[in-house]
């Protein structure tokens, strides 16, 4: 009764917030305060006292630019088709495992307060996928901060984008490497460094608000790399529908990026397989999926977030697989590096 109360009250005070999180109407100012609602404690005692199949804790920050997954045409990229399926995949596939020397698939990285997540998606399984495709020689990372400042088609970059011409622009143009923030070894790292942009932690506070740098065609000072040399390109990019074409395409390529709805109770998200329990609706986000596997009776997707180490399952969680929760299996998008 507690939380339906405050769910009303926030819905009253706050106004509907739109794909990207962003807020919309006339009084704005007094809709900034509603950024951090005060509901998400009682989201969190909610789940916790259900006993469901995940474990929930508090949320105190600002949610909206964590979010940035923009809603595209599926046909975007050409769907691809499977001659026939695998019916003997595994229960359990963990590409970490499969892949031990992989060092990207255990890494996680942190978009900060960017709402890139649909670039992160992307980059995170590329590298992965260069690593894979090169029998686990091939350690190099795909540059986040290229593909948000150079993909004019890909969207708003810090303001949200396009899954799915992430991967095309990849395909059509290559991206130079590009590992954490401060990383001196690749082209284009990360221009934002991690920060607490959900909990209380060890990184330090997010800046309240960043712009999309300017694209540059070249590699930062001090790196004697030939930007056009470092490229990294792709000789295709495609989609992928449906929960068993999802699964036989990670078990014989690597990893996808999927997108999903996001509702309040995900933020609260730490341990176990998560589902959609209560809460509003507040944007959709982009993740990378690396494996599945059943827990307690319950299938999921293993995937990893970007919002640093310090959320959830070591930045990673679990969600429900079989039944598109949260639009999850709607599509994902991959891709093949040239290599």
């Amino acid at each position: 009764m507690i939380l339906i109360l405050s769910l009303l009250i926030i819905n009253i005070l706050c106004i509907k917030k739109d794909g990207l999180g962003k807020l919309e109407g006339k009084n704005n100012k007094r809709n900034e305060k509603c950024k951090i609602p005060s509901v998400q404690k009682e989201i969190a005692k909610i789940v916790n006292k259900l006993n469901t199949t995940w474990k929930a804790v508090e949320y105190n920050r600002d949610y909206k630019p964590l979010l940035g997954a923009i809603r595209e045409d599926p046909q975007v990229l050409p769907k691809k088709e499977f001659n026939s399926l695998n019916i003997n995949l595994p229960e359990e596939y963990d590409l970490r495992i499969v892949y031990p020397i992989c060092e990207s698939l255990k890494e996680i990285r942190d978009q900060a307060n960017c709402g890139s997540c649909w670039a992160f998606g992307a980059v995170e399984a590329m590298s992965d996928r260069v690593c894979i495709y090169s029998n686990q020689t091939d350690q190099r990372r795909v540059s986040a901060q290229n593909l948000i400042t150079c993909c004019t088609t890909c969207g708003y970059g810090c303001d949200g984008g396009y899954p799915a011409e992430a991967w095309g622009y990849w395909r059509g143009y290559g991206l130079p490497t590009g590992g954490l923030n401060g990383d001196k070894n690749t082209c284009q790292p990360y221009f934002l460094p991690p920060c607490d942009h959900h909990v209380s932690g060890s990184y330090g506070p997010c800046p309240e608000t960043v712009d999309t740098p300017d694209c540059k065609k070249d590699c930062k000072d001090g790196n004697d790399v030939d930007y056009k040399s470092d490229l990294i390109k792709a000789k295709s990019a495609y989609s992928v529908f449906g929960e068993e074409n999802i699964r036989q395409e990670i078990y014989e390529s690597g990893p996808v990026e999927a997108s999903f709805d996001v509702y309040e109770d995900f933020l609260t998200y730490k341990s176990g397989v998560y589902h959609h329990v209560t809460g509003n609706y507040v944007g959709g986000h982009a993740i990378k999926i690396l494996g599945w596997g059943v827990e307690n009776s319950v299938k999921y997707w293993l995937c990893a977030n970007s919002w640093n180490n310090e959320w959830g399952d070591n930045g990673f969680f679990k969600i429900l697989r079989g039944n598109n929760e949260c639009n999850i299996e709607e599509v994902v998008y991959a891709g093949i590096p040239k290599l």
